[in-house]
């Protein structure tokens, strides 16, 4: 088995626009989404190594500073599976993209890494 890092993204503006629903039909979303969400985490919690969370504000650092930015990164979780494809599949239909407005999950294998 390997382990798996799934990236939940969604664009800025769809979070823009989330936050501009009326207070009683976003409620009334969070609480489906979190319940799909849950249920989708019973479902797949053989394959689950660690739930996440999800992610704040950014901080991009380079030779030139440090700089507050904005990117579509919203959560992640880590998975197994015996590849990159069954990976890919724990996440089809997954309430991120299907009930909240995220726009898509990234999965990528955690290599091992290379000796010193």
């Amino acid at each position: 088995m390997k382990t798996y890092l799934a990236m939940f993204t969604g664009s800025p503006a769809s979070m823009d626009s989330w936050k501009t629903l009326d207070p009683a039909t976003r409620a009334q979303r969070e609480k489906a989404g979190m319940q799909a969400w849950q249920d989708w985490a019973i479902a797949h919690a053989d394959a689950i190594v660690d739930h996440g969370a999800p992610l704040g504000k950014t901080k991009r650092i380079t030779a030139e500073g440090i700089a507050d930015i904005r990117n579509a990164l919203g959560a992640y979780t880590l998975v197994r599976a015996e590849s990159h494809e069954a990976a890919a599949k724990l996440f089809e239909r997954h309430p991120h993209f299907s009930i909240f407005p995220g726009d898509g999950v990234e999965v990528m294998e955690c290599l091992p890494m290379p000796e010193m």
